[in-house]
């Protein structure tokens, strides 16, 4: 059989792109599946942890280029408002998923990879290699599968993965603002039933996205509604929102957000990005997670393709090195979010950090990585 490609990466997300890039850069042929156009928005905090900048310059990357904002400060508040302050240890950037996304997607295409601008429906692997079906009956072969598909997807279906039969309580809402808001800031603000991320992205621009626990947001009619009766018993982001106005037509959402385990390998196919594991927002670092999963992917996808080790050494290692770098972060996440859920318990937690405040980067680095 004639292969397609070396590599197909079912998903042209940040993940995805960033790979594609990586394993461009390597010279090995590479074609990234896409069923959206480019550009495109997406419902993401949009804050990038600087820990990713070093790899995305040795990529040949220009995140300046972009205009992003930098951010190097953080606010955390209560329910009832209280807030506290702290530095972020390493700081970040705030940067758009519409202009992001759509950068790698060119520099994809100026590397000379390909782009498929269709949905992937099936992913068959036998006698080494890959299969994948298109919804438009095209097939293509491929010695390596890199999953980077997001969230939810037909495909989690497809491959039977067990999060996907679990009901998940989680809906993510966002949208773009302007109006008054400290360019070096990213806010964290609890509510009943879920919290909210604020900071700017390019274009002096707001970007506000919130986790909220379905049962809590279904008791409304409309997101105006929750936002209104429950989000602004915070006085922070009832300032917020009436001080801000929305340019999108209505906020984007998605449903069904699992936080529960994934297999970082279904059926040889490697998970990059949230595919392979979604740590809560509120520790403000999805998106340096899904860029580090890249490049641990292309490191060991590499040797692979260079025959210096094996199909199963390749897995067996990215498995290894993905829960070295990640398993910790996602429980500490998972932790902070039953904490900062509880009334009870996020009000004892405020006073405390009220009186030791060096806590609160100390708890910030325990989500975050060191440069890559």
């Amino acid at each position: 059989m004639n292969l397609t490609n070396e590599v197909s990466i079912i998903g042209g997300g940040l993940s995805g792109l960033v790979a594609a890039i990586d394993l461009l850069n390597r010279n090995f042929d590479v074609i990234v599946f896409e069923k959206n156009e480019y550009p495109k928005h997406k419902v993401c905090g949009e804050f990038i942890s600087n820990e990713v900048l070093p790899y995305l310059k040795e990529l040949g990357l220009n995140i300046e280029f972009l205009q992003p904002t930098h951010i190097y400060k953080t606010q955390l508040s209560t329910h009832s408002g209280k807030t506290i302050n702290a530095e972020l240890p390493l700081g970040g950037f705030g940067l758009s998923r519409y202009i992001l996304d759509n950068y790698l997607y060119e520099k994809v295409i100026a590397l000379g990879g390909k782009v498929v601008k269709n949905t992937v429906t099936s992913i068959n692997f036998s006698d080494n290699i890959f299969t994948i079906s298109t919804q438009s009956n095209e097939v293509f072969t491929s010695k390596i599968v890199l999953a980077a598909f997001g969230k939810r997807s037909n495909l989690d279906i497809e491959l039977k993965r067990k999060f996907i039969k679990q009901k998940s309580p989680w809906l993510a809402v966002k949208a773009h603002y302007y109006g008054n808001f400290p360019n070096d800031l990213v806010g964290l603000h609890n509510f009943k039933g879920g919290y909210c991320g604020v900071s700017k992205i390019e274009n002096d621009i707001i970007n506000i996205c919130y986790l909220v626990q379905f049962e809590s947001f279904k008791e409304y009619k409309n997101i105006n509604d929750f936002q209104e009766n429950v989000m602004y018993k915070n006085k922070n982001l009832e300032l917020i929102f009436k001080d801000s106005k929305m340019l999108f037509e209505k906020p984007l959402t998605i449903s069904q957000i699992s936080f529960e385990d994934k297999p970082k390998i279904e059926n040889h196919i490697l998970m990059l990005g949230d595919a392979a594991g979604l740590i809560h927002p509120l520790c403000g670092n999805g998106m340096a997670m899904a860029i580090h999963s890249a490049k641990i992917s292309s490191i060991l996808v590499a040797d692979f393709l260079q025959n210096k080790i094996s199909r199963a050494t390749m897995e067996s290692c990215y498995i290894s090195i993905w829960n070295k770098n990640f398993k910790k972060r996602l429980q500490f996440g998972k932790f902070l979010s039953k904490l900062l859920l509880n009334s009870y318990l996020s009000k004892i937690t405020m006073k405390f950090l009220l009186l030791f405040p060096f806590l609160l980067p100390i708890i910030i680095k325990k989500t975050h990585g060191k440069p890559l």
